[in-house]
């Protein structure tokens, strides 16, 4: 007795711990216009219930099966078919549309479905979103909603103000973008990667202008990439700023090693004493430089700019230093080069009496000629 006492509450319990099944089907839905929708739009939504048997009915009598909208004055048209014979029933009006059990229980020997359509407008929406153009439960005698028993349709509602709004928005980024690009033009640095996001980001703004309203999704992708495109321009801009201010810095740093070299090349100033301390402020300023290259490639191009910078100021002390260093030493070598003598007086005054004898002689010989022709 005990043992069969177990057995019918174990089953009781499992009754419990089992959720209700649904006991409908939709098939052959369709919604006309498809995709997004604009408020106002008049849409159409066909569908087919297929009502399943539950026991000894095609649906319970004590459930009832609501369907629901968001379109504006919605319009409920729907029939019954038994065993297909198709009868019509009254039509209604509103968002919900509520049909109990009682009317859709039959022996579960027939076959029963629903031919619904249902008529209405596009709902206003403050921002694009997600609108229920269809929704179908099925609630118990005590009004619970079956588990997984709903089955929802969703349509996109497109507010044309938004994209509107997201257009201007991405033009304002564009001027701006534009305004970066010449200000480093003016400063002489290679804009040609700017440039060409520059054109592919005003493409894709127009084309997104171009489009109708309905075609949200296509209009969003193109601003999408717009914004993509400025995005990796002022990258592009960034990296060439950098990539500039790298090579100024190198330019007094190479003006440095042409001094060095000339030094090294003469054996009078090639051991001048304050040559190294040029030389480790030029090796500081290259070490500044590669220090603003890693930067670069490691996409630091603020970090990058410093750097070049520091370079640039080492390098140009390095410079200076080198070229005052230099004039000193030009000045020493001139003072330092012994003057030619001839015998026992110095070449140059000898050379200097030779010229003016040799004037003093052609000014005679051309007075002789030119006497002689007046003689004839």
């Amino acid at each position: 007795m005990k043992g069969i006492t177990k057995c019918i509450v174990l089953a009781l319990s499992l009754m419990f711990c089992f959720p209700a099944v649904s006991a409908f089907a939709m098939s052959s839905v369709t919604i006309d216009p498809s995709g997004p929708l604009t408020a106002g739009t008049p849409v159409i939504i066909t569908f087919k219930i297929d009502l399943t048997a539950s026991g000894d009915e095609t649906f319970p009598s004590g459930d009832e099966l609501q369907m629901s909208t968001d379109l504006d004055s919605a319009q409920w048209t729907w029939s019954l078919v038994l065993d297909g014979v198709d009868t019509v029933q009254p039509s209604t009006s509103g968002r919900v549309l509520s049909v109990s059990g009682w009317i859709l229980s039959y022996p579960s020997s027939m076959e029963e479905s629903m031919k619904v359509t249902v008529q209405g407008k596009a709902p206003a929406s403050a921002q694009t979103t997600n609108k229920t153009m269809l929704k179908v439960c099925e609630y118990d005698s005590h009004g619970n909603l079956l588990a997984s028993s709903c089955v929802e349709k969703t349509q996109i509602i497109v507010n044309p103000a938004e994209i509107t709004k997201k257009i201007a928005e991405m033009e304002a980024s564009l001027q701006t973008y534009r305004s970066h690009i010449d200000e480093k033009s003016a400063l002489g640095i290679d804009t040609a990667s700017g440039e060409a996001k520059y054109s592919e980001a005003d493409q894709k703004i127009k084309a997104a202008k171009g489009l109708p309203s309905t075609q949200y999704l296509q209009a969003y992708s193109n601003l999408d990439a717009a914004k993509r495109a400025i995005e990796d321009g002022e990258i592009a801009l960034d990296r060439a700023w950098a990539e500039s201010e790298l090579a100024n810095a190198q330019i007094p740093i190479n003006k440095v090693d042409e001094i060095i070299a000339w030094f090294r090349s003469n054996t009078s100033t090639r051991d001048n004493p304050q040559l190294p301390t040029i030389i480790t402020k030029r090796e500081v300023a290259v070490s500044y430089l590669v220090t603003a290259q890693d930067e670069i490639n490691n996409g630091n191009y603020d970090q990058a700019r410093a750097k070049a910078q520091d370079a640039f100021n080492k390098g140009n002390e390095s410079f200076t230093d080198a070229l005052d260093l230099q004039k000193k030493a030009g000045e020493g070598i001139l003072s330092n080069l012994p003057i030619p003598k001839f015998g026992k007086l110095p070449i140059i005054p000898i050379i200097a009496v030779v010229v003016v004898v040799l004037v003093i002689v052609g000014v005679i010989i051309y007075r002789k000629r030119s006497h002689w022709d007046e003689l004839g």
